[in-house]
């Protein structure tokens, strides 16, 4: 990874002002954020490891830990929670065998939550493997428990 941030750098530049940018870059790149390397990108762009780490858990978008194989990320915004949020995560938890936040123990589907889709006149509103999916349901659940176990 250290190689990855250093021509990262070399290509867009090596101050705070990449913060963002790089930590998108390196999550693309390794599918998270590690702690190992937040004192490398602090070195890169001559930051300390606070801010590095503050900028990484204050964005809900930055994983700390790997994500499964397939990500369902459920809205919790105000409008999919009067359209019955609550008990399609409920649901979705139990369907998919995992807890909000978490990713299942075999690595397969992790489990996130988003906060507004933007979809709001169709909700309850998911991304699955960053794929929208309007008017969640019992049988949308069913067919996105399906697709993640294939």
């Amino acid at each position: 990874m250290e190689e990855f941030i250093e021509g990262w750098t070399a290509r867009h530049g090596a101050t705070r002002d990449q913060l963002l940018p790089l930590l998108h870059a390196v999550q693309e790149e390794a599918g998270y954020v590690a702690d190992a390397v937040v004192p490398v990108i602090a070195r890169a762009l001559n930051l300390s490891r606070a801010d590095v780490h503050g900028v990484v858990t204050f964005y809900h978008d930055f994983r700390r830990t790997p994500a499964g194989r397939h990500v369902v990320k459920l809205c919790r915004a105000e409008s999919c929670q009067a359209r019955g949020g609550a008990a399609i995560e409920a649901a979705a938890a139990q369907r998919l065998g995992v807890a909000m936040g978490e990713t299942r123990g075999d690595g397969a589907v992790s489990l996130e939550p988003i906060y507004c889709l933007g979809l709001c006149a169709v909700g309850p509103n998911a991304l699955v493997d960053g794929r929208p999916v309007a008017r969640i349901d019992g049988a949308a659940l069913d067919r996105i428990a399906a697709e993640v176990a294939a």
